[in-house]
């Protein structure tokens, strides 16, 4: 199961508690304070690994802890440093806080790191209170709280180009012919259930990241189908293709599909109306595609130089889109 949003409670380890303790040796009658001080708790930090690719290790987790710092000993020993927690996320992670929703945080370059909750102070022990005028303390202080954070942390997938189009529409072909990633295709009607993402390695060994996620429907805005749940995760692209079914198999046009494809992006957020995209008319090689492409070209409004014909399956137009593609991000 593709995970891309958790909510978690979030805590730090506490500070160790500061002892009072009294050297007692031979010879020494006067022997004087020796507790020893405690030791700070761990922290909790995030890091971004590009390895991960969803918020899976997280899923069934709601409450998070770090190590507590250790007590202090006699001999003026200090106790131990509670072990920091680093767990890490995938790049395009947001921390945001769990009740307001406000953005914290935001893992967009491989290795980061971020202190999410910071552990607590260790306590003093007698032997810190000792001074001139006071020889013998007989006090302590306790160790602090960690810092506690209830946190949502939602994934948006960094890539180029994201594949927005109808469940069956050739989205995943596309992508696992010009990407050469191993998706679930078919030849009966179904659509992507998480996203995919891939590359494609360009002459100059420039990368093209491609994002395909789960086919939208008419009425998605209204929760129908998986809604719209997923098309957070192409809102950091810099180039939109609409891939649209030409051979009109399902019973629909290119014309309805691209239509609705716009009216749902715009409800759910309509600065997604004006990125750069790419229309894709797909399956050309089947015999009804022909009638569809014509038709689709006469109510087409848009730039022509925005439109392109392909068969995924085949690899026909694909060399020209890929070289658009490539021209519109370098």
């Amino acid at each position: 199961m593709f995970v891309d949003r958790v909510f978690i409670q979030f805590s730090a380890g506490k500070g160790g508690n500061g002892v009072v303790a009294w050297r007692r040796e031979k010879f020494i009658p006067k022997g004087g304070p020796a507790g020893g001080n405690g030791g700070k708790g761990g922290s909790i930090i995030l890091q971004a690994d590009t390895q991960i690719s969803s918020l899976d290790w997280f899923r069934h987790r709601r409450l998070i802890k770090a190590e507590n710092g250790a007590a202090g000993g006699g001999n003026c020993r200090q106790g131990r440093t509670g072990q920091d927690l680093i767990l890490k996320v995938p790049c395009g992670t947001l921390v945001k806080d769990g009740n307001s929703g406000e953005v914290l945080h935001d893992f967009t370059q491989d290795g980061e790191k971020w202190v999410l909750c910071k552990g607590g102070r260790g306590g003093r022990g007698n032997d810190s209170f000792k001074t001139p005028t006071n020889r013998a303390p007989n006090q302590y202080t306790e160790g602090t709280l960690g810092e506690q954070c209830y946190i949502e942390l939602e994934l948006k997938l960094i890539a180029d180009v994201g594949l927005v189009g109808f469940p069956n529409a050739g989205k995943s072909t596309l992508i696992s012919t010009l990407a050469g990633l191993r998706v679930k295709v078919a030849a009966y009607p179904f659509t992507t259930l998480q996203p995919n993402l891939g590359f494609i390695e360009l002459d100059n060994y420039k990368r093209i990241y491609l994002a395909d996620i789960p086919g939208i429907i008419e009425g998605a805005s209204q929760n129908r189908g998986l809604g719209l749940e997923f098309l957070r995760h192409i809102e950091r692209t810099k180039l939109l293709i609409y891939i649209l079914d030409a051979s009109g198999i399902d019973g629909r046009t290119p014309s309805h599909d691209f239509r609705i494809l716009r009216e749902e992006m715009g409800v759910y957020n309509p600065e997604l109306l004006e990125r750069p995209y790419l229309v894709a008319l797909n399956k050309i090689d089947t015999e009804e595609s022909r009638e569809h492409i014509e038709h689709f070209r006469r109510d087409y409004q848009f730039p022509p130089h925005t439109l392109f014909e392909i068969s995924a399956a085949y690899g026909e137009g694909l060399e020209a889109l890929l070289h658009e593609i490539a021209r519109r991000l370098h």
